[in-house]
């Protein structure tokens, strides 16, 4: 299986040089990235968050998208959401609101589907990087390009974009029945 190691700045390279589709499937309840523990800290102290730490990532993802490329992901949540989760769906709205089209599958139905238990992202369609975090964050990947094993991706991609509620629907739903998220933790 053709694959090469991948840092942080290699993926970042990625998110502009993409031709259509940049696809990711989170399935981490927590991710403990530098640059998000103190807009985490903020939140649970109930401060307001101007999310100028996400700045550049939704300035990237406005132009790709009125350049008609696309940024989709599914992500995994837990019922009940974690406090990661939680948090997360407070700036998921940014996001949304710069063009990603997100999505929301709860682990029991990605269970069911057998779905991967690692990151990934999946560039249009034909190369693949796979993630590994640790308690500091993303460390780092591995790029694959061997057709069987992007195949294999392409197939969960499938499998869990069909299945997932697009992000409004499931917080729609979530409230309606009394899964939200809730206040936050002391």
């Amino acid at each position: 299986m053709p694959a090469d190691l991948i840092t942080g700045a290699d993926l970042e390279h990625l998110f502009t040089t993409f031709q259509r589709t940049a696809w990711r499937w989170e399935a981490q309840t927590s991710y403990h990235e530098p640059y998000e523990l103190e807009p985490l800290r903020r939140w649970r102290a109930g401060e307001p968050d101007d999310l100028a730490w996400m700045t550049d990532w939704l300035a990237g993802v406005r132009s790709a998208t009125k350049a008609g490329r696309q940024f989709q992901r599914v992500r995994l949540y837990t019922e009940p959401p974690t406090e990661y989760l939680r948090w997360q769906d407070t700036v998921t709205p940014a996001n949304v609101a710069a063009g990603e089209d997100i999505r929301v599958i709860v682990s029991r139905r990605a269970r069911e589907l057998a779905l991967p238990t690692r990151d990934f992202w999946l560039f249009d369609g034909v190369r693949v990087v796979s993630m590994d975090f640790d308690a500091v964050g993303f460390v780092g990947g591995m790029m694959i390009t061997d057709p069987g094993t992007v195949a294999q991706h392409r197939v969960w991609w499938n499998r869990a974009w069909e299945h997932a509620v697009p992000y409004q629907r499931y917080r729609t739903l979530a409230t309606a029945s009394r899964t939200d998220p809730g206040p936050r933790s002391p």
